[in-house]
């Protein structure tokens, strides 16, 4: 996950237009605060973008970067919200540069995009804006007034030294819904720790049950804590969306990495407080259903999911083997959870001798749940994957077309997805800041002349 590692800097004097420009901002945000009461929501309604989505009213300033957060956002720019992402003029998520692999650009000789950073940024649009001076900070203050949901990944406490912190910004937007998404927490005694998926996963419990059972702890292969906090962090943002259309108005959500690690341990995390036990490491094993687990056959791995006595029996008699099914040492589940290691290589053996496609097509045909292990060039070749459409292609101006995974929502009534690519570094700035503060075009040079968006 990370955090942004900015440092105030003195700031340079300042230019006549850009004093005023400043003086300006500061006037505005006074005149918004006065006029966002609970009778009163904000104004605006987006210029851009879907106009079918859930969300298609709702704009959002993104201040996250890496995944946890960013994945948030593109789960609610596909639901249809505006997504304002802000990013260090010059660098920008770190996630750009987190290559190979790239995606060249098609259009643009020389270009070139981190897939990492396309896999979480579909959706939005790329506002470079230098936080650390003030008159960075002052515009950031002003797109919050004008937005819904504010989203960030910051140490705690580290948007107050810039004046961006939940009570700063919920004085001038009652209405604001502010996430907050860190590591450990806003206090306890590791409030202080950067958040990094790898670590979390090992700290909450995954990595101690991911691996061999003789072997070392593993990691998921995907930063499945990131994933799922920035899913955990968009149903919050819908659950005070909700409270604000009833109530007018918005809250501070929070969330850490560590709290969702521990909270999706699901059934081994109750295994262990019902009983006192700790889970073990089961490699492709299930500690309570037998056979629920990886084969290889002569042709490639499987997995089988013998879910119940019943599918069992299917299984046994698809093998060929149907008296196993009915030996009273594997007749009920609790009986081959306690003779597994009879079992299990006696089901090796008979699967090795069948390709993979023949028994996977016997094993449907039986009814009995199975699949292929696959790489990724495999996924995206199956059938069920191309007919849902999952992968989908994007025309960027920059880069051309780029490949993207389609959102997996379906919804009857409302529009999921976005033909906004993943942008370009600053690629939205100054159309950012036309459309939403009404900025000048001189206004916008002077602010560029001095670093302060690019």
């Amino acid at each position: 996950m990370g955090v942004w590692g900015l440092r105030p800097q003195p700031a340079e004097p300042l230019t006549f237009p850009l004093a005023a420009l400043l003086e300006g901002l500061r006037k505005y945000l006074g005149k918004l605060a006065v006029s966002l009461t609970l009778a009163h929501p904000l104004r605006h309604r987006r210029e851009w973008g879907n106009t079918m989505g859930a969300l298609d009213d709702i704009r959002v300033l993104d201040l996250s970067r890496v995944l946890a957060g960013p994945w948030c956002t593109q789960l609610l720019a596909d639901l249809g919200a505006t997504i304002i992402k802000v990013e260090r003029p010059g660098e920008g998520d770190d996630t750009r540069s987190w290559a190979p692999p790239y995606r060249e650009s098609t259009v643009t000789p020389g270009t070139r995009m981190a897939s990492y950073f396309m896999s979480a940024n579909r959706g939005k649009q790329s506002v470079a804006i230098d936080m650390s001076r003030p008159e960075g900070a002052a515009l950031i203050r002003a797109l919050a007034a004008e937005c819904d949901i504010l989203v960030e990944n910051f140490k705690v406490g580290g948007l107050a030294k810039y004046g961006l912190s939940y009570e700063d910004l919920r004085a001038e937007n009652p209405r604001l819904i502010y996430c907050s998404i860190t590591g450990y927490g806003q206090d306890g005694p590791y409030a202080e720790r950067p958040g990094y998926d790898f670590i979390i996963q090992g700290v909450g419990g995954l990595m101690g049950l991911t691996g061999v059972p003789d072997g070392e702890p593993m990691r998921a292969g995907v930063a499945v804590t990131d994933v799922m906090t920035g899913m955990y962090a968009c149903n919050g943002i819908l659950a005070a969306l909700h409270h604000r259309n009833r109530t007018g108005e918005g809250q501070w959500v929070n969330i850490a990495l560590l709290d969702v690690q521990v909270a999706t341990m699901a059934n081994q995390a109750l295994s262990y407080l019902a009983t006192g036990r700790n889970p073990k490491r089961q490699g492709n094993a299930h500690a309570s259903i037998v056979p629920y687990e990886a084969f290889a056959t002569a042709t490639g791995d499987i997995t089988i999911a013998g879910g119940n006595d019943n599918l069992f029996r299917r299984l046994c008699t698809a093998l060929g083997q149907p008296a196993l099914g009915t030996d009273a040492r594997y007749a009920t589940n609790a009986a081959r959870v306690a003779n597994r290691a009879e079992l299990i290589p006696h089901l090796q053996a008979l699967l090795r001798a069948w390709t993979q496609g023949d028994i996977l097509a016997a094993l449907e045909a039986a009814g009995v749940p199975a699949g292929p292990i696959n790489t990724m060039e495999q996924v995206f070749a199956d059938p069920q994957v191309i007919h849902r459409g999952i992968a989908f292609t994007q025309t960027s101006p920059i880069m051309g077309e780029v490949p993207a995974v389609r959102c997996p929502l379906r919804m009857s009534a409302s529009e999921i997805g976005t033909s906004l690519p993943p942008p370009a570094l600053g690629e939205h700035t100054r159309a950012v800041l036309t459309e939403t503060l009404h900025l000048t075009p001189q206004e916008i040079d002077a602010l560029d002349h001095l670093g302060v968006v690019k």
